[in-house]
């Protein structure tokens, strides 16, 4: 009785979608398998595109090899249409920059060789 009107008020104010998103974020181990899972997290889903990212340029790679059958499993376990693409980004870079002033130009590697 309380889940469905739950589910009638998420329905008339329009959370249906934003739910069913959250639910991808909860149960991203179980959907993606937990191998995926130890290796990719979900950033953020916005207007169906999920960006994940990976711990490694590999596991980008593989991802992104991965994105079909990955989508599948998401849409069998979520529902079809609350993830229509992924955006895969690989394990973010150091920043180099450091202090208010910078000079173009190379950078670090011009200080190895």
């Amino acid at each position: 009785m309380i889940g469905r009107i739950a589910s009638r008020i998420a329905a008339d104010r329009g959370w249906v979608e934003q739910l069913q998103g959250g639910q991808v974020f909860a149960r991203w181990a179980k959907l993606v398998g937990e191998d995926v899972a130890e290796h990719a997290k979900p950033i953020a889903l916005s207007d169906g595109e999920l960006t994940v990212q990976a711990s490694s340029t590999a596991w980008a790679t593989q991802l992104r090899l991965l994105q079909r059958d990955l989508l599948k499993r998401i849409a069998a376990g979520i529902g079809h249409g609350v993830v229509k693409r992924l955006k895969i980004k690989g394990p973010d870079a150091p920043n180099w920059r450091h202090g208010p002033r910078h000079v173009p130009g190379r950078g670090p590697r011009d200080t190895y060789g």
